[in-house]
């Protein structure tokens, strides 16, 4: 039999960061909290939390944590259909998710909401991600459900296709004058500037290679906040591709304007979810495939 408690002060000092901010949620002392990790640990024979700033899980203990996370959302969907509520529950249940920057700017916040709406006892923890690598923490048990680019079903998931993010490769009017006044051609797509979202966003050079057969250099910035990605090339400080849901505004009014029309790549996005658990996972798979269909082209 597990130890729940001790496993309730393991996720609360990850999820914290600090054995003292886990022992202020949990209503114990640094001192208890370090005795029940310490006690666990000891009986297991094995380092379940990497003491630092902030503290990590290893392995063993990114499994013990999911399965608790899993055990926790259980109860919560038992005691909603019992009509009970447990007092003496320390944390909430959490749901962790996977998501890629472009779906949580542009649809999948809808579907939390609409989730958070029906489950208010649930906390979602939700972690951006590229959506090359979403599988992956899903994988590993970071994380409970994910939005990725993988069609692949894991073993122990369901995944469906929830459509897919078109694209455009757009910059602003300011932009397009100073470097593409004679046409997108591949001389002018070379020496223009563009923008990366991180060191793993390929996304640009991908597409400039395919349409116009172009190898391009460094970006002008890397910048990992979608607000700011889409704020710069408004500025003019590179071109860059957006989904075509949060720029086809600035379209319209010509702040940004298409450098390719006819060349919009598509992302097909599944979503991911554990076969076995209840009613709430039941729901935040509806409420996410609900808000997609409005927001996503049909796969």
């Amino acid at each position: 039999m597990f130890d729940y408690a001790a496993l309730a002060a393991i996720s609360a000092v990850v999820r914290e960061g600090s054995f003292e901010r886990a022992a202020a949620s949990l209503g114990l002392t640094p001192s208890a909290v370090s005795q029940r990790v310490r006690g666990f640990e000891e009986r297991l024979g094995g380092v379940l939390v990497i003491r630092g700033q902030p503290c990590r899980l290893t392995k063993l203990g990114t499994m013990l944590c999911r399965h608790f996370d899993c055990v926790r959302v259980l109860e919560s969907d038992l005691a909603s259909r019992l009509a009970w509520q447990d007092r003496t529950a320390t944390l909430p249940a959490t749901v962790k998710i996977a998501v890629n920057a472009d779906s949580i700017t542009t649809w999948f916040s809808r579907a939390m909401m609409a989730f958070a709406e029906q489950e208010p006892t649930i906390t979602l923890d939700i972690s951006i991600d590229d959506e090359q690598h979403t599988a992956e923490r899903l994988r590993s048990g970071d994380v409970m459900a994910a939005v990725t680019a993988s069609s692949d079903p894991l073993p122990w998931c369901r995944t469906v296709s929830l459509g897919s993010m078109a694209y455009v490769a757009c910059a602003s009017p300011s932009l397009i004058a100073a470097h593409f006044s004679q046409g997108v051609t591949a001389e002018a797509l070379q020496g223009a500037p563009y923008l990366r979202f991180d060191r793993s966003d390929l996304f640009q050079a991908r597409w400039a290679e395919a349409v116009h057969g172009v190898t391009l250099g460094a970006p002008a910035c890397w910048v990992g906040s979608s607000k700011a990605f889409l704020d710069l090339c408004l500025y003019g400080l590179g071109w860059a591709l957006h989904p075509l849901p949060l720029v086809e505004e600035y379209l319209q009014r010509g702040e940004l304007v298409e450098i390719s029309p006819g060349h919009r790549p598509s992302v097909p996005l599944f979503w991911s979810v554990p076969r076995l658990y209840g009613s709430a996972l039941n729901r935040l798979s509806q409420n996410v495939q609900r808000v997609a269909a409005d927001w996503l082209e049909t796969a």
